[in-house]
C-alpha cells in the first residue's frame, strides 16, 4: 500500500481502498455519473463528451497521451479522477500506479483493466482529489485528464498536488480552455484561461509548460514541482 498519513484510517473492499471518518464510517462523495451508470462511462465519453462538448477527437486524445507518457518507466504514478482507468492502456506496466476517484463503480472498471494489462503494483482509492490520504512527497508523476475544470477549489487541488509530488515531480494534465472552446459547445465546470492556469501553478512552486498538441478545446500541459529553499 502507498505511504498513508498516520492519521488516516482505511478499509479495503474488493481491491478498493475507502477512507473512514472518526466514527469508522466510509466517507462517500456523489459521483458525476452515478455508480449505476458507470458501465456507460467510456461510451458517453467517446460518443458524446468528446465530439459534442469538447469538439475533439477521442482517438487523437489517446494518441497524444500515448506520446506524452511513452518514456515514463519505473515511476510512482498517481492519477486523479481515474474514471474507468483508460490511460492504463498507455502506461508501461513496470510503473507503480495509484488511481483516485469518488466513484467505486468506475474504480471497479479500472481494476479490471489493471489486471488485463498486467500491472503488478497498483492501488485504487475512493477519495476526493482535494484531500488525499498520502504522505508528503510520495509520487514521481501525477496525472489529471479532463477533470481539472470540475474541481470546486483549484487552488486547493494544486496545493495538494504540490504536497504529494517529489522534488521535480511532474504533473501532466489535459483540460478544456476557453481560448479553444467552440462557442456553441456547452462544457460543464469552470474553464480557466491558459495564462490563469500558468499563474496558479507558478504561485504554488511549479514551472508550467504547454505541450505542442491541439485537439478541439483541449490544452495539454505539464507542471514540474520545486521546493522553496
Amino acid at each position: 500500500m502507498d505511504k498513508i498519513k498516520d492519521s488516516v484510517k482505511i478499509i479495503r473492499k474488493n481491491g478498493i481502498n475507502f477512507i473512514l471518518d472518526d466514527k469508522n464510517r466510509i466517507i462517500k462523495k456523489k459521483p458525476w455519473l452515478g455508480d449505476l451508470f458507470s458501465f456507460l462511462y467510456d461510451k458517453i465519453m467517446k460518443n458524446s463528451v468528446f465530439p459534442k462538448r469538447l469538439s475533439a477527437s477521442f482517438k487523437e486524445h489517446y494518441k497524444i497521451l500515448e506520446k506524452i507518457y511513452e518514456n515514463i518507466e519505473n515511476k510512482t504514478i498517481l492519477e486523479f479522477a481515474t474514471g474507468s482507468g483508460d490511460i492504463i492502456k498507455l502506461l508501461n506496466n513496470n510503473n507503480s500506479y495509484t488511481g483516485l476517484d469518488i466513484s467505486p463503480g468506475l474504480l471497479r472498471l479500472a481494476k479490471r483493466k489493471l489486471g488485463k494489462y498486467a500491472f503488478d503494483k497498483f492501488e485504487l482509492y475512493c477519495v476526493d482529489a482535494l484531500d488525499t490520504p498520502f504522505q508528503n512527497y510520495s509520487f514521481d508523476i501525477a496525472i489529471c485528464n479532463l477533470s481539472l475544470n470540475f474541481f470546486h477549489n483549484i487552488e486547493r487541488f494544486i496545493s495538494e498536488t504540490s504536497r504529494i509530488l517529489k522534488e521535480d515531480g511532474i504533473f501532466y494534465c489535459s483540460v478544456p480552455v476557453p481560448e479553444r472552446k467552440n462557442l456553441k459547445a456547452e462544457i460543464h465546470g469552470t474553464l480557466y484561461k491558459i495564462e490563469d492556469l500558468k499563474a496558479l501553478f507558478e504561485n504554488n512552486n511549479f514551472s508550467f509548460e504547454t505541450l505542442p498538441f491541439e485537439n478541439g478545446s483541449l490544452l495539454y500541459f505539464k507542471a514540474v514541482a520545486s521546493r522553496k529553499k
